[in-house]
């Protein structure tokens, strides 16, 4: 099992952003990701219009996970509509 965070922007709206967060989790168990902390970056204004969005809820996400499962989170990841974009950044063993 590898470290990583994954950075994950949902929309504004607290329906929409509360599903979007209860499906990555429940996606990141699924595959065996075991996460550690959960934090709320905040609410951003994004770089360009993703969705009709212009701006996000940022959550950052730290966990241990297979890195085999990466590529299939992915796929999930990109069917869910409630998760505007997302980016998996594997840590350095040395932390």
């Amino acid at each position: 099992m590898k470290k990583y965070e994954l950075m994950a922007i949902y929309p504004m709206d607290d329906e929409k952003s509360k599903k979007g967060a209860e499906d990555v989790k429940s996606a990141l168990s699924n595959f065996g990701a075991e996460i550690t902390e959960e934090k709320l970056f905040g609410e951003r204004d994004l770089a360009y219009t993703i969705n009709k969005q212009r701006k996000g809820r940022f959550y950052l996400y730290t966990m241990s996970l297979n890195p085999s499962k990466v590529a299939e989170i992915e796929k999930i990841f990109k069917i869910n509509q409630n998760l505007l974009k997302y980016q998996f950044v594997r840590l350095d063993d040395a932390n």
